[in-house]
């Protein structure tokens, strides 16, 4: 088997992952709410600024920050919010299992 054949492979076993087909379910119900959907958007926009002002070493927004933490706090108490992120953490955590064992693999030749 080569290289293309292997990683197709591996494609077909994620997209049958129970992390995947759980991934896709939350995402199709989170559509049917569009309230709860732009409010996650609106989190997840939040978070990439925070994130990204850390990343620039630039002194963090207090009041984004805070703004941040708010709506995450509304979205907790929401059941399908709530099930959105914790299965998109663990979809999340089976790609960088996957990615860290290829980084794992070719390391000696990327140093």
């Amino acid at each position: 088997m080569n290289v293309y054949d292997t990683a197709n492979k591996l494609a077909q076993e994620l997209r049958t992952s129970e992390e995947y087909l759980s991934y896709k379910k939350i995402k199709e119900e989170l559509n049917q709410n569009a309230e709860v959907k732009a409010k996650i958007r609106e989190f997840e926009e939040k978070r990439y600024e925070v994130q990204l002002e850390a990343l620039k070493g630039e002194e963090q927004e207090k009041t984004k920050l805070e703004e941040m933490q708010k709506i995450y706090v509304e979205l907790m108490q929401n059941d399908i919010a709530k099930r959105y992120f914790e299965i998109e953490l663990k979809f999340n955590v089976l790609l960088a299992d996957v990615n860290k064992i290829i980084g794992e693999a070719v390391q000696d030749v990327i140093k």
